[in-house]
């Protein structure tokens, strides 16, 4: 009799003690950016956890730990819609006339602006730290990351087009979500420099900033601006002069369905070209553009879970 009890608790007794794995893959799936993730620990260790804490704690935790990197993740990335957005441009070319509306409003390139690549492929060195979670199911979306990023990737999009470009990223990043019961909270900052083989394409240094948060508690409906909104921010500058080549900026507002974790999301906004960004054959000069520079109306519908 003790025999079999012990044969019966032993599968729960290995349950219990089983370390936890030092590698890991997580999946992300959303409409401009689905990636999937290998989280690879150099500590030999998991990757630890913080207590639910103030959005400033978090930062100073991350930052503090900014030069000691512990995690490496390999990851490769995809960008549905802008990539969706060259595939009709290139094969229903009538469909994207009509829905040019006005000369700074084209339908698709409103809703798929922002993104000049379609794909990546991504190495991260740095530190990982996990947070609460109100349920599993949000076991990738619960991490803080702070470290040096380097992104590869074969082609870029302009105005909808996909252009044949070897180019590199390579940025120092602080990034976030944190899901709670009531909210959900997302913020990037990153600063770096990136490199085009395509010599009619201008490398460049960048800062970027974004910060996003959901609040589903019905108090939180009294501040319009403060709860369910964000933004994001980005600038490009020249590697040789330093002088603008890209703005972009998109502002959104949440609108939470009730007795749901889901929201709708409206963001708008515009991203401005120079024309020092571009030479040769893709100027807007011989794309036949009434002005040098460049002017994009954005249009950013979603759904977030």
């Amino acid at each position: 009799m003790k025999l079999l009890l012990a044969l019966l608790l032993l599968p729960a007794l290995s349950l219990a003690e089983e370390p936890e794995k030092k590698t890991t893959f997580e999946v992300e799936l959303d409409p401009y950016y689905s990636s999937v993730g290998m989280y690879n620990s150099l500590t030999g260790k998991p990757i630890p956890h913080m207590e639910v804490r103030s959005e400033a704690e978090i930062y100073r935790e991350l930052i503090s730990k900014f030069y000691q990197p512990r995690t490496l993740i390999l990851e490769a990335s995809l960008n549905p819609l802008p990539y969706a957005g060259t595939l009709i441009r290139r094969h229903q070319p009538d469909f994207y006339k009509d829905m040019q509306w006005t000369s700074n409003f084209n339908a698709v390139r409103a809703v798929t602006a922002g993104f000049e690549e379609p794909w990546a492929l991504s190495l991260f060195l740095g530190n990982v730290v996990s947070f609460d979670t109100i349920r599993k199911s949000f076991q990738g979306k619960r991490n803080g990351y702070s470290g040096i990023l380097f992104d590869l990737g074969t082609h870029h999009i302009k105005d909808n087009v996909l252009i044949r470009d070897n180019w590199m990223d390579m940025e120092g990043k602080l990034k976030g979500e944190q899901i709670l019961r009531d909210r959900s909270l997302r913020w990037s900052f990153r600063a770096g420099a990136k490199f085009h083989e395509n010599r009619y394409i201008a490398d460049s240094f960048y800062l970027g900033f974004r910060r996003s948060r959901t609040d589903f508690a019905e108090k939180a409906s009294d501040s319009f601006w403060l709860h369910n909104s964000g933004f994001e921010y980005v600038s490009d500058f020249s590697q040789r002069k330093f002088e603008p080549l890209r703005h972009y900026l998109v502002v959104d507002k949440k609108f939470p369905f009730r007795n749901s974790r889901a929201a709708f999301t409206l963001g708008l906004g515009f991203v401005w070209t120079a024309n020092k960004k571009y030479s040769g054959p893709l100027s807007n000069a011989a794309a036949g553009a009434a002005t040098p520079n460049s002017f994009q109306f954005i249009l950013r519908p979603n759904l977030e879970f």
